[in-house]
Order: C-alpha cells, then sequence, then structure tokens
C-alpha cells in the first residue's frame, strides 16, 4: 500500500487523521473508515481537535465526529459508550434535544449537534 500525504494525513498524540476529501452521512463515514482499518475521527483533547480542524479548514466544510447523543436528550458520550472527557461545544450548543443526535465540527474548530443524515467530511483515525 502506498501511503500518499498530500494535505490528507495529520498526526496528534499517538493517533493519525486522514482523510479522501469525500463527503458521505454519519453511517456511511462510520462504515467507510472501517473499511480502511480505522474508526471516525473523535478528539479527545485541543491537539486532536485541531488536527481534525486542519482538514475541515483545508476543505472548507463542516466533518462528523465519533460522538453520538446518548438516551439522555442533549447528553452527548463517544460511540463506545464513555462520557466525553473533552468538549468544544460552539455557543449555545447542543440544541436539538433529541432531534440531533450527530456532532459535527464547525470551521471554526467548535461542535454543533447535527442530523446524522447530512453529508459531512470523512475523516478518519488510526
Amino acid at each position: 500500500a502506498v501511503l500518499r500525504l498530500e494535505k490528507m494525513i495529520t498526526a496528534s498524540g499517538g493517533k493519525v487523521f486522514a482523510t479522501n476529501g469525500k463527503k458521505a452521512d454519519f453511517h456511511t463515514t462510520l462504515k467507510k473508515c472501517q473499511e480502511a482499518g480505522g474508526s471516525i475521527a473523535t478528539p479527545r483533547n485541543p491537539g486532536e481537535n485541531d488536527a481534525i480542524l486542519y482538514f475541515v479548514k483545508f476543505f472548507n466544510t463542516y466533518a462528523y465526529l465519533g460522538i453520538k447523543e446518548s438516551l439522555i436528550p442533549s447528553k452527548f458520550q463517544f460511540l463506545d459508550g464513555t462520557q466525553l472527557s473533552y468538549t468544544n461545544w460552539h455557543l449555545n450548543e447542543p440544541s436539538g434535544k433529541g432531534e440531533e443526535e450527530c456532532v459535527e465540527m464547525y470551521t471554526d474548530g467548535t461542535w454543533n449537534d447535527k442530523r446524522c443524515n447530512q453529508n459531512r467530511l470523512i475523516v478518519c483515525q488510526f
């Protein structure tokens, strides 16, 4: 396999983040990242958030993060069910109250809860 860098790979805290520059809905993003041997990008600190933000800014588009709403509306968690130890919510977010189960990153690096059927930049972590 050839490793192509071309503004498609960045690293932080021992994780490598990568994108193919394509967009997909949340469930397709999960599938694509798993097929590539990784998982959807999930920032657990400011450095990792910045690594993902690099792609969001470069492609000037939002990206889904590996965070989902729990069974309690407006309470979010990692996909493995553990609680968030780091957050970077945009002002007055999350605001979906059960209607918006996924989380996207804005071009300023802050987060917003969003419906899962929108097409967003695919960013995976390895």
